[in-house]
């Protein structure tokens, strides 16, 4: 792979380049054809002049060289992605020009990542180039939900709208695993602290109690010697090769998840969890509905809209699921027979699909059924943190309370031989 160096004319008459990294002349002409950009002189760049012959304060646009800051950078969460749909939704049906709306945006970003993807769509939009491929050219800043979202408002005259769509589409989605977090966020804390406290008490207050009942020649109860013998071990080397085998195991899992047959082993299994699964599934069916739905409403075609969906369903299982029906769809089958035929997604759902389907409002359907869904999963949410809360704290009295009735043991030993 090499640079090269482009000189065009822009649209105010003035000539411009840009560096694009290929392998060869004809890769370079293909993908400056496809950002809309015809050279008027094409030539590569030598490894020693690729630096000296860049613009001072040239950015990277993703095409060009390596960034390695870029490698560092935040990426745009849904949250920030609502915040910019909604923004650029009301500036356009304000009448401001997508170019000027696209630059006052530029300028009230504070992740660098964004910032500068926005400044490069404005530029590629100034050039002539649609708003949604220039999205296309920046995939770690605008998803394909946004993207396809965009593409159908322009396609249909209506981006306002297909913008105001998509900010709720965000905001739902990012409101639904907020609460999900900040329901599961309380017991994985009190659990991290609770094990922190009873390594804590193991490794530095029992070896101290111990050696008091052995200068006084108490003899160590069964209970308080397993914690002592517990406290040694945590203390020698050993405890650190076990450390590293657990980091090591959890690396390998994690790498085992990376690849698509591990993940949809992993998948398959957290489906099967107890309460759990029936979480995932139903935050799941409620994501693809709501998704599916705002898609098809925009004007999406339906084999794209669900392609769009089985990206942002969250588990392997039902990805794959989704996938596996747009082929029988693609084939002629009905959206609800093929989903059936998958086994995956509840039965009420795909009740409600087929009835939407017969009725000739899919779209309404599928959101009223995203709506009970995460309700349903907001009762579950709700329920499942009522019954952990309480079990958190029975697991840290559980744990005090053993460390201190270790300690005091050996207490009732000493007091029998004093008598």
């Amino acid at each position: 792979m090499g640079s090269f160096t482009a000189t065009y004319t822009g649209s105010t008459g003035q000539p411009r380049t840009v560096t694009v990294t290929a392998s060869d002349l004809n890769d370079a002409r293909k993908k400056l054809r496809r950002r809309g950009i015809r050279a008027t002189d094409l030539q590569a760049v030598k490894a020693g002049d690729a630096e000296k012959g860049k613009p001072a304060g040239a950015q990277n646009n993703g095409i060009g060289s390596i960034n390695l800051n870029a490698l560092f950078e935040k990426t745009p969460g849904i949250k920030e992605k609502a915040v910019f749909a909604s923004k650029l939704a009301a500036l356009v049906d304000a009448g401001v020009p997508i170019v000027r709306s696209l630059d006052l945006m530029a300028t009230q970003q504070k992740l660098p990542m964004f910032k500068r993807a926005l400044t490069k769509v404005s530029l590629d939009v100034n050039e002539g180039i649609a708003l949604g491929k220039a999205l296309r050219q920046w995939p770690k800043v605008f998803d394909q939900l946004s993207i396809a979202m965009v593409e159908a408002g322009e396609a249909g005259g209506v981006l306002d709208e297909a913008l105001r769509r998509l900010a709720k589409l965000l905001e739902d989605n990012a409101k639904l695993q907020n609460q999900i977090k900040g329901a599961l966020g309380y017991p994985v804390a009190v659990l991290v602290i609770a094990i922190l406290v009873f390594l804590g008490m193991t490794i530095f207050l029992i070896p101290t109690f111990a050696g008091i009942f052995e200068d006084l020649g108490a003899e160590l109860p069964a209970f308080t010697q397993l914690l002592v013998d517990l406290s040694e071990l945590l203390r020698s080397t050993v405890a650190l090769y076990a450390l590293g085998v657990i980091l090591l195991a959890l690396w390998l899992l994690a790498r085992f998840y990376a690849t698509p047959q591990g993940r949809r082993t992993i998948d398959r299994l957290m489906l099967k969890l107890p309460l759990f699964g029936e979480l995932i599934l139903m935050t799941a069916t409620a994501q693809f509905c709501r998704i599916f739905s705002s898609l098809t409403r925009a004007g999406v075609p339906i084999l794209m809209s669900m392609e769009i969906s089985s990206e942002t369903a969250g588990n392997a299982i039902i990805s794959d699921a989704i996938l596996d029906s747009r082929a029988l769809v693609q084939e002629g089958v009905l959206l609800s027979t093929a989903l059936i035929r998958q086994k995956v997604l509840p039965e009420m759902a795909l009740n409600m699909l087929a009835i939407g389907e017969e009725t000739g409002e899919m779209d309404k359907m599928l959101s009223k059924v995203a709506d009970f869904y995460e309700d349903e999963v907001g009762a579950m949410v709700k329920a499942l943190t009522s019954m952990l809360e309480p079990a958190m704290i029975v697991v840290v009295g559980g744990i005090v309370g053993s460390i201190l009735l270790a300690m005091y043991l050996p207490m009732f030993t000493v007091f029998d031989q004093i008598k």
